[in-house]
């Protein structure tokens, strides 16, 4: 009775369904999961699969500084209302599906891991903004595994500009050097094999950059898990 009152709206399209659930069966159908597969240290989506010895040419050629990365989702048309909702307006309600897609996505990093944690915003933005989105993505998902978090394991010391519409090279070259490990979390993540959390992975210029962090405060290893992979070059201005 509830949800013909006050109906649901789908993450997926924000039009409002009589049906159970966040997203309609049609518009469930409209989403690319990846699923975890294709290059197992950068998450693109690859012609043929090969299990865990899948490589994508640039990775073969240049390996990450993490050890493995994992995806959930496609950045797509489909993809980008509920991502860009999370990201930009705080739409909560879908947090417990999207980690569910993650954990599904990330079953054998978490396997071993340790500590989640997120990419971290600067100070000024987080107190502008009111939220970290990548944050609420790692608590969502330690709630479903059972993991430990540290939120606030990494800092964004030195504030960057935004990464949408700056090339690879430059969004490289923007963060680089910004994150670092807050020192009263230095003994949890000395040792620690961590699952780096965030929302998506575009051109990977921030997650390497907390990568490097995570390494130079000693962590055992770093493994990527994102809600969706930026596939198209097109969709680069996330």
């Amino acid at each position: 009775m509830g949800d013909f009152i006050w109906p649901q709206r789908s993450l997926v399209t924000g039009t409002s369904h009589a049906g159970q659930g966040l997203i309609p069966p049609e518009d469930f159908a409209r989403l690319t999961f990846l699923n975890g597969t294709g290059c197992r240290q950068c998450a693109l989506p690859l012609e043929t699969d090969l299990g865990e010895v899948s490589l994508c040419g640039a990775c073969a050629a240049k390996p990450p500084k993490w050890q493995a990365a994992r995806a959930a989702l496609q950045y797509d048309d489909a993809a980008r209302k509920p991502i860009l909702d999370l990201k930009r307006a705080g739409r909560r309600d879908g947090l417990a599906t999207f980690a569910t897609w993650m954990a599904l996505a990330g079953r054998d990093v978490l396997e071993t891991a340790d500590l989640i944690v997120p990419v971290p915003l600067h100070y000024r933005r987080l107190t502008t903004r009111g939220f970290n989105q990548s944050g609420w993505l790692a608590q969502a998902l330690a709630r479903h595994t059972g993991r430990a978090v540290a939120v606030d394991a990494l800092r964004r010391h030195r504030p960057t500009i935004s990464q949408g519409g700056l090339s690879a090279r430059a969004r490289h070259s923007n963060v680089r050097g910004a994150f670092q490990v807050r020192p009263s979390r230095a003994a949890e993540v000395e040792g620690a094999h961590i699952v780096l959390v965030d929302d998506v992975y575009t051109t990977g210029a921030t997650l390497t950059a907390c990568t490097r962090a995570l390494k130079k405060g000693k962590a055992a290893s770093v493994s990527v898990l994102v809600l969706a992979r930026v596939v198209r070059p097109g969709d680069v201005t996330i």
